[in-house]
Parts: structure tokens; sequence; C-alpha cells
């Protein structure tokens, strides 16, 4: 089969003849064969692509795929049914049923895909003290804290969103999202009112400006990853805003709800994935502008672009039917 690595630094490849499947099928597991795959660009560019060592790397975390065969113990699911999973970017995959999501009728798969990042703030929604109608401020407008964005409009919150880029403000504002701002310097108007920030750019600044606007115990969740220093700031700044607006600052760690449903848990990730599928299917969370199509053959273009932020939308996605 045909799957994308990271072969070196900087450099992708859709390498062909990598092994498929040597075993039969797992009693509990599916099959399938990819029909798209997308590209969570903050993880792939920095824990991959930008990387100097551990190569060849295998990447991605999002796709659907066609069922092509089921486990005999496996119920619910048959060939030809069109699954969502946390497959990376392969041809084909081979996982625990328990972690696929069958699509709504006629879904389109390049829309059903974004479930996967809908999901890594929905475990904020989980696990958040904010209820709506609080003031919720999103910084960072890529596809994670776009969707986040939309994501806590939909359910009631009084959303803020924010990110220097103009070009993705504008995409923000094309979904629908009525409070988009490039910058919050002069954001007086939220001072002592945010009761929930969604820091999505992995960025410094942005969570100090955050605990800077932040109503008494509000939360600020560091959703996007820090990968490396992008701001020269004193620690002393952000524990001077956190200790005198009470606020709690805390990771955004997406798995630290149950995988599965559990007994006496009220929340799993693939509740949240059913539930995102659901969103995205009747249109009241919006992707279009958010991904352009590549083959898995062009995986080097994709990521230099994505990287130089030359490409028009803020992610791609891999369409395996583009493959000959």
């Amino acid at each position: 089969m045909k799957q994308i690595f990271i072969t070196a630094h900087r450099q992708a490849e859709l390498l062909a003849d990598v092994p498929a499947f040597e075993k039969p099928i797992g009693t509990a597991n599916i099959r399938g064969r990819t029909i798209v795959s997308l590209v969570s660009p903050g993880t792939e560019l920095n824990f991959a692509f930008l990387t100097n060592d551990g190569f060849p790397k295998g990447v991605g975390y999002a796709c659907v795929q066609e069922v092509t065969e089921v486990g005999e113990a496996v119920v619910g699911f048959q060939p030809g049914d069109i699954i969502f999973s946390c497959g990376g970017h392969s041809e084909y995959h081979e996982l625990p049923a328990a972690q696929c999501c069958k699509l709504p009728e006629g879904m389109k798969p390049e829309v059903a895909v974004f479930a996967r990042l809908m999901g890594v703030s929905m475990t904020t929604l989980n696990t958040t003290t904010a209820h709506p109608p609080a003031k919720v401020l999103v910084t960072g407008l890529g596809p994670v804290g776009n969707l986040a964005a939309q994501i806590f409009s939909r359910c009631g919150y009084d959303v803020t969103a924010s990110d220097p880029s103009e070009a993705r403000c504008q995409m923000a504002r094309q979904v629908g999202l009525p409070d988009v701002r490039t910058q919050l310097a002069a954001a007086d108007d939220l001072k002592g009112k945010v009761c929930l920030h969604l820091e999505c750019a992995g960025h410094e600044r942005a969570v100090l400006d955050g605990c800077r606007l932040m109503r008494r115990k509000g939360e600020c969740v560091m959703v996007g990853v820090p990968w490396s220093k992008r701001a020269d700031l004193q620690a002393f700044d952000i524990l001077h805003a956190v200790f005198h607006n009470y606020v709690t600052l805390r990771s955004g760690w997406e798995w630290e709800i149950p995988r599965q449903e559990e007994m006496y848990k009220l929340h799993s990730i693939i509740e949240n994935y059913r539930a995102a599928l659901k969103w995205l299917h009747e249109g009241s969370i919006k992707v279009d502008g958010l991904a352009t199509s590549f083959s898995p053959a062009d995986c080097q273009e994709a990521y230099s672009k994505l990287e130089d932020q030359s490409l028009e939308t803020p992610t791609a996605i891999f369409d395996w039917r583009k493959l000959p």
C-alpha cells in the first residue's frame, strides 16, 4: 500500500509498497480504504516535518475510509460503509471498530474529516466551569481555533475570536462569527468579562492578553501547543495576571476525558466525534475555505506551503481518490 512519511528534515514522500495486512483481521476490527485524510498543521509540522531525527515518520491522525472488511465480532458496520476514524495518511487502515464512527447518509468525506480537529476543543467544552451565555475568548484562528469559536458559539456562549492575520479573521467572519478582531490591545470592552479563554495559537503573548481580560475565577485553557518561544516575555507578567485575576491557567489536553463511553463518566472522545459529525452534517459548523485538497503524491508541496504560509487555507486535505 501507499503511505505518506516524513523522510528527512522538511522532506515528505508518498512511499509505495509499504507492508499492508500480513495477518487475518482482528475479530473486533475494521479494515478500510482511505478516501481523504486531514493534515493537523501544528502537530505534523512541528512534531515531524521540521524535526531533525527519527525518520521515517508516519504522520496524520484523521481520515475517512470506505469499509472493506469487518472482524467476526463487529456489530453495526459492514463493507461499503463510510466511516470516520483517527487513521493517518495511509491508503489502508485496520482499526478497532469501537474507535470508528459511521458517517451520516450523504455526508461528504472532506467535511466529515474535520470532526477530528473539532474534538480538540470539545474536551474543553466538556470540562470547563463556564456555562452559556458566558463570554468566551478564542485566540488563534487556525483550523482548531476557527472550529473552537464556532463550537462555543453554537452552544450558546458569547464568543470573541482573535488572530493577528486579517485573512484568518476574514475566514472566521465568513463562517458566521460576529466578533472577530486582529488585536486585543485596546479590548477595554472585554476587560473583566472573559470567563473562558481558549488559547489555540500556542503563543505566550496571547496567554497574557487573555489573562489580563479575565473575569475573576475564569479559566485560561492552553489548547494550542507552545512548540517554541515566540515572545520576549517574563514569567512574572503572566503570573501577575493569573494571581490578581484569580485565573485558572491549565492545559487544554484533549485526552483528559475517556476515549470510550464509561460508566459514571459523563463525556468521552468518541461521543464528541459523533456530535461533531452531526453538527457538520447539519451545517451548524462550517468548514468551507479551511482546507486545500492535494493528491497524496503532492505531499511535499502541501507541507512546504503550510510551513511558509503560502497556502490560501489554514490546512490541507489529502484526497486518496486522486491516486491512480
